[in-house]
């Protein structure tokens, strides 16, 4: 009894010292970054920013492949009921950027996925880091001459490598639970376009880690312990990288599995090339790396000389985009952690079909595992990104992570929710519209059908919408464009399109290199035009007319009464897009335009109808939402 009693107060004694220890660690991470105690209790370990000045500048731990990489990591004000282990919210930055801070809790997206104080007040840990190549993550001459140079071989970026920058992000949330601070279980992944990829890996992989030879592994902390994802929040992520950039019309919203197939895809020019110049003000990067897994410099040339994409180096580059840096590429055998993705209508760069992607497989394949999509009018330029939407947004990634990762509150809302688009930028988005999945949010569709053929020439040229210098409502001229085959429906009651714009068709393609560049545009009363989707496509080759058909990025736009909508079909998209080499005209007959609508069939003076039967192309099935086929 005695020796029973002794070690119940040894025990106690340890656990009251491991808590005393979770409550004020002087250090995390092997030593590697001090800690200091806030005024406001908030113990904070990394670079404090004050002022725009990081003091120290630079706080670096070494990661799995003894790499050094710059962090912060905080936890939430201590109490005698709440000293840890915590749950853990993980932030991921965009493209080119750092990592995060304390920053503000003063609303707005930053203060879900660019700041920890929000989630530090709702007593979550905080971690973020810079990733390889960026920040002082190797990425500036300083950070590397801080260190041995040994732990900056491996310091430039990998364009998110599912086999790098991910694996950092699962070893160090490891390294904290094991020095016992947060949750093995209890983990999120936040963040939005860059960050939002790498939240899509995370959640993919789930419990998994995957290594330098591609092989997938449980995901084990240093010490052993098992780990897993809890839920993630993706903000206008990818799920195909190589999709995004080179688009080639393969996906439809309504199949189970929207993989890349068909031809090479059409460069998205601007974009691709404004990320790849921001990507390389860095002293080592990519740019400078000729490793072939991520030469980006070979590949960013061999791009932009354009069709024929022959030969072993555009395989390369899609074989190696697709398979390291896409979760939609991850092994799905298992299924993926609770995640709610929310990507943009006006994002012409990560557009609402990234995540349509990802949905469709993952709910036909488990149909019980919590998935849920958050449309609005946000993202990457064009995007408005308005306050009342964005609060939208917020508050339903609070209630994601405080119900799957705390198990905390009501369960969340699971389907999908959408605002639409608006203009001028002072109209309140309407909505949210909300319907228990994708097929359910759309119950009908506005068609417009015409026989008379149309021809495509090479010479077409539209008024540019190029996104990196265009706002979501800016107009153009109205007229009919030379050249582009072009379909316009008077609108004669007002209606709502939710969802991506159908075109089904006879087309005759005899250019093995040609695209079609489709544009969906409003055009108002005063002859003005404005934008409200778009879609590259590469057709089937023929000198015969083949029946096909492609969808633009969905959109979320209500069509007023008087205004017309307009189909156009053009040579290019230019500058959005790269004109291809040996453009050939391209003919178009028995075209039919469907519009989805969040209208019951007979809405809108009889306007809506019921949905017409999906058409599949060779190979593909339905999603498991959808319904019969034709």
């Amino acid at each position: 009894m005695m020796r029973r009693l002794v070690a119940g107060l040894i025990v106690t004694l340890v656990l009251v010292a491991a808590g005393t220890a979770q409550a004020s660690p002087s250090s995390v991470l092997r030593g590697a970054v001090r800690c200091a105690t806030q005024p406001d209790g908030v113990r904070f370990c990394g670079s404090l920013d004050t002022g725009g000045v990081l003091v120290p500048a630079r706080t670096l731990a070494t990661s799995w492949d003894n790499t050094a990489v710059d962090v912060n990591f905080a936890l939430p004000k201590a109490s005698p009921q709440h000293h840890g282990p915590y749950p853990l919210v993980m932030l991921f930055h965009g493209y080119g950027g750092s990592k995060f801070g304390l920053g503000s809790d003063g609303g707005g997206i930053g203060s879900a996925i660019s700041s920890m104080s929000p989630w530090l007040k709702a007593g979550y840990a905080t971690f973020s880091m810079s990733d390889r190549g960026f920040g002082e993550s190797c990425g500036t001459a300083a950070s590397r001459s801080s260190v041995p140079e040994a732990e900056c071989a491996h310091g430039f970026n990998h364009l998110l490598d599912t086999r790098y920058e991910v694996r950092d992000a699962q070893y160090f949330a490891g390294e904290l639970a094991d020095q016992g601070l947060v949750s093995r279980t209890q983990i999120a992944a936040v963040g939005g376009s860059y960050g939002g990829g790498m939240s899509m890996a995370l959640g993919a992989l789930r419990n998994r880690v995957m290594l330098p030879n591609g092989r997938l592994v449980p995901w084990r902390s240093p010490h052993g312990q098992k780990m897993s994802l809890a839920a993630a929040t993706p903000f206008i992520p990818w799920t195909d990288l190589s999709y995004a950039l080179t688009p080639n019309g393969s996906t439809l919203d309504y199949v189970a599995d929207a993989r890349y197939r068909g031809r090479y895809g059409v460069l998205k020019r601007s974009y691709v090339n404004a990320l790849y110049a921001s990507g390389c003000n860095t002293p080592k990067t990519f740019c400078t790396t000729t490793d072939a897994d991520w030469n980006l410099g070979a590949w960013i040339a061999r791009l932009n000389q354009g069709e024929p994409y022959t030969g072993a180096l555009p395989a390369q580059i899609l074989h190696q985009v697709s398979t390291f840096h896409s979760s939609y590429a991850i092994d799905h055998s298992e299924a993926p952690a609770p995640m709610l993705i929310a990507n943009g209508w006006t994002d012409d760069l990560f557009p609402a079909d990234e995540a349509l992607r990802y949905y469709n497989r993952t709910t036909t394949q488990y149909p019980q595992t919590p998935l849920s999509l958050f449309f609005g009018d946000w993202g990457h330029p064009r995007a408005q990104n308005k306050t009342a939407d964005i609060a939208h947004y917020v508050t339903a990634i609070h209630r994601w992570l405080d119900y799957y990762v705390r198990g905390r509150g009501r369960r969340p809302f699971g389907g999908v929710q959408a605002l639409t688009e608006t203009c001028p930028s002072s109209a309140a988005s309407a909505g949210p519209y909300r319907a228990s999945n994708w097929a359910e949010m759309s119950p009908g569709e506005v068609r417009l059908n015409q026989a008379a053929a149309q021809t495509i020439l090479p010479t077409a040229a539209s008024p540019a919408f190029n996104p990196l210098g265009t706002a979501a409502c800016a107009q153009a001229p109205g007229a009919t464009v030379a050249g582009a085959a072009t379909y316009r429906l008077a609108v004669t009651h007002t209606f709502t399109m939710i969802g991506s714009a159908t075109v089904v068709a006879d087309f005759t393609l005899p250019g093995a290199t040609s695209q079609v560049a489709a544009r969906l545009l409003d055009i108002g009363p005063d002859g003005q035009e404005t934008l409200i989707s778009r879609g590259l496509w590469r057709p089937t080759v023929s000198a015969k007319p083949v029946r096909q058909v492609f969808q633009l990025h969905p959109g979320g736009w209500r069509f007023a009464a008087g205004h017309s909508a307009k189909l156009e079909l053009l040579p290019n998209d230019v500058p959005y897009g790269r004109a291809s080499n040996g453009q050939q005209n391209v003919t178009v007959s028995h075209l039919q335009l469907r519009l989805p609508t969040v209208s019951r069939p007979g809405a809108a003076g009889g306007l809506v109808r019921a949905p017409l039967p999906k058409i599949l192309p060779p190979g593909d099935t339905l999603a498991r939402e959808f319904g019969p086929t034709r």
